[in-house]
């Protein structure tokens, strides 16, 4: 890896935001401050939550110190739906400048607003994160996240400007011409999902490009979970540092944590913005650093969706911290609920079963597959035709062809569909297995 060893180096500390490498009582000062004005910006002016606070029997008031924050009530993504689209935005919506949107569990996506001061504080925590994983102002910045509503594309696009980087706004799709850029352009760094930087590499591959000879030096790395195995399958094909990054479109999207490049030992959370607890996922009980448990996090200083004890049912640890101060967050280990994540984006077996329900010919008994093709997941939707529709191939390959399309304009993901005869898929006598998940485990 010579042409990307140098990233190795420490930044020097005039580089860093100060703090990163505050001490912890600094840290709790700020987080305690912070965390005050939070509760009460969203018991004032978000009457969901407000009324939430109430059933609990809490106000801000109650709030002294950071444990304090184990009385509130939690927020999770049904909140946001039954509150859709804007009922839990804090301010009016004349100062909302942006919205982003990711699926939610029913057809309706989980909606986020950010103010102008929520912005500037993304593009802050995500420059942060790209300076933490060896990015530096001279780069260009290939980004293949998807822009639009999906919060990758922009949320990397506004911190590597903000860091000074030459941005390369590419999104997703179109391999050939993703390779034709980096070979013409030749940036030192690509954003993308890693299962897609592998794609890159396989089409490299085929074009006959020498991977190991480009100038890509970093490789930022979110959107899905990925294992340690694959980063070492992307350090060796490519010739680059692979890094990982995290985030939620409801927390605010990418830069919430980000590895340090030095160490690539776990995520360092931007605490002074995301204060982080782990909760056991069936009690709601607090659990002490180091546990395993669901990750649950509060915004500090935003606006518009100020976001209080929200239940990621990401499964991790907490860890202290070693190349900066801050915290660090294990891999993500799995999930406490069964959201599947197909190339970096969120799939319920649900929003599956409301585009089945919709179509007349095809009945209620459905099963998705997840295999892992080559280095991308895939999905297989095998589902029945009614009894009382026509069974002949044509018929079969209309109803399949439709809701394959149906799935990739509402959903986002390009499936295969399998419509079958009647009673072709086996029945439970209990709760309906809807995921048979092939693909090998880490």
């Amino acid at each position: 890896m010579s042409n990307s060893a140098s990233r190795l180096v420490p930044p020097a500390k005039d580089l860093l935001d100060p703090i990163e490498i505050a001490s912890r009582d600094e840290i709790t000062a700020l987080q305690t401050s912070r965390m005050k004005w939070s509760l009460t910006h969203a018991y004032n002016n978000v009457e969901h939550y407000r009324k939430k606070c109430q059933d609990k029997g809490v106000t801000p008031d109650d709030f002294k110190e950071l444990k304090d924050l184990a009385k509130f009530p939690f927020t999770t993504k049904s909140d946001l739906r039954d509150t859709y689209p804007f009922g839990m935005f804090a301010v009016p919506m004349e100062d909302v400048v942006r919205v982003h949107a990711s699926s939610g569990t029913t057809g309706k996506p989980t909606v986020v607003g950010y103010t102008q001061n929520d912005i500037t504080m993304w593009s802050d925590v995500m420059a942060r994160s790209i300076r933490a994983a060896g990015g530096r102002r001279k780069d260009k910045c290939h980004i293949s996240y998807g822009y639009g509503l999906f919060t990758g594309g922009l949320g990397a696009h506004y911190g590597a400007e903000r860091l000074g980087c030459t941005v390369i706004p590419m999104s997703g799709g179109q391999t050939e011409k993703q390779i034709q850029l980096i070979q013409d352009f030749k940036p030192e760094i690509i954003m993308v999902t890693p299962s897609y930087m592998l794609a890159i590499a396989d089409e490299m591959d085929r074009m006959g490009v020498d991977t190991k000879t480009c100038s890509l030096e970093i490789g930022i790395f979110g959107a899905e979970p990925w294992t340690g195995a694959m980063r070492e399958e992307i350090e060796a094909r490519m010739g680059i540092q692979a890094v990982d990054i995290y985030g939620l479109s409801e927390v605010i999207g990418p830069g919430v944590a980000c590895e340090c490049v030095e160490t690539k030992d776990g995520l360092h959370l931007w605490e002074d913005h995301f204060y982080p607890e782990i909760i056991d996922p069936h009690t709601g009980e607090v659990l002490p650093d180091g546990s395993m448990g669901e990750l649950v996090f509060t915004s500090l200083s935003k606006e518009a969706l100020p976001i209080i004890r929200y239940r990621t049912r990401d499964l991790t640890q907490l860890l202290p911290g070693t190349a900066r101060t801050m915290r660090r967050m294990g891999k993500i280990t799995g999930r406490s609920d069964d959201m599947l994540i197909i190339r970096g984006v969120n799939v319920f077996p649900t929003q599956v079963e409301e585009l089945i329900l919709k179509d007349y010919r095809l009945a209620p008994h459905y099963q998705l597959e997840v295999t892992r093709d080559g280095h991308l997941d895939s999905v297989t939707v095998n589902v029945e035709v009614r009894a009382d529709q026509p069974f002949d191939d044509s018929a079969l390959e209309a109803a399949s062809k439709d809701l394959q399309h149906h799935i990739k304009s509402f959903i986002g993901i390009s499936t295969k569909v399998n419509v079958l005869a009647p009673n072709s898929i086996e029945r439970s006598m209990g709760k309906a297995r809807r995921v048979i998940d092939k693909r090998p485990k880490a």
